[in-house]
């Protein structure tokens, strides 16, 4: 067994084909099948299955892959811990929920190429569960994203928590919202939200469906700006942290909904595979980071 044709197995069940793997890699698609087999033929057993799309790993592949990832992470921390200036280098894969916008990791992000230059940072952006999945296949390194209040993340994984976002529910007046509305009347308009996956979203589903009320998404959108442009234009009720409420150029058409007996809040993480290894001090900055600017009341996108 060599290295070389277990980075390529290990390529291949990241990314889900040989394509994928090539292109990570540097290598042609030929190189990158051929370095596969070889690893089968050592091993003795076929660690893909070739007719699944994605490619997948067969039983055997997955142990595998999880034995060649913790050989590949120790060997690039023994690699780091022989470093002349002892510092981390290769890249740090950082997936980040939307709500924790781009505002809000300007400075966690300068801060980590200020500490860790030789750091090469590759950010994904996605909605918690993919990058939970992302996590915990070793697709991506750490991921910034909220959970509903009171749901942990997965045991599997290391969780350190950020905070509690809450948000401020908002709507037209030409909608109608009740004065200090019940969670009851609420129910009864529709919803401005993002795509399922956000945990603001499940945080409100889980909400109505405990009291047994409808949750109705009138429009979903993807873009912060245009969700608060069609609540102004009296869409459905939205959803929006305090300081883009305050920095929206819609927020003079729109007001907030007083709701003293429902405050919508998640929580914020970092989440990330044990163990971190050579990532542990960028990791852990960058947490430390984010929650200073998080508390610092800076905005952030809903």
């Amino acid at each position: 067994m060599n290295i070389p044709d277990l980075e390529a197995f290990v390529a291949v069940v990241e990314t889900g084909s040989i394509v994928a793997a090539s292109a990570r890699l540097n290598l042609t698609q030929p190189g990158v099948t051929r370095r596969v087999q070889n690893l089968e033929d050592r091993l003795g057993v076929a660690l893909l299955d070739r007719q699944s799309k994605p490619l997948k790993p067969t039983t055997s592949g997955r142990e595998a892959y999880e034995h060649g990832r913790r050989i590949l992470r120790s060997l690039a921390d023994l690699k780091a811990s022989l470093s002349p200036l002892g510092d981390p280098d290769g890249e740090f894969r950082l997936g980040i929920m939307p709500y924790l916008s781009d505002e809000a990791l300007i400075f966690p992000l300068d801060r980590l190429r200020a500490a860790f230059p030789q750091l090469t940072l590759r950010i994904t952006a996605g909605w918690s569960p993919r990058l939970i999945e992302q996590v915990s296949h070793s697709e991506i390194d750490a991921a910034a994203l909220c959970l509903p209040d009171g749901v942990p993340p997965p045991d599997e994984l290391i969780g350190e928590e950020l905070g509690v976002q809450r948000v401020l529910l908002v709507a037209a007046p030409a909608l109608g919202v009740p004065s200090r509305p019940s969670l009851a009347e609420l129910s009864r308009f529709p919803w401005v939200m993002n795509e399922s996956g956000c945990g603001f979203r499940a945080f409100m589903r889980r909400s109505f469906e405990a009291a047994r009320l409808p949750f109705q998404v009138g429009v979903e959108a993807l873009s912060a700006d245009l969700r608060m442009s069609l609540v102004a234009r009296g869409h459905g009720i939205g959803i929006v942290t305090p300081a883009a409420f305050a920095g929206s150029p819609w927020h003079e058409a729109i007001e907030v909904i007083d709701t003293p007996d429902f405050r919508p809040q998640v929580r914020s993480w970092l989440l990330h595979r044990p163990p971190a290894g050579r990532l542990e001090r960028p990791i852990a900055l960058f947490r430390d980071a984010l929650i200073e600017r998080l508390r610092q009341g800076e905005p952030l996108k809903g």
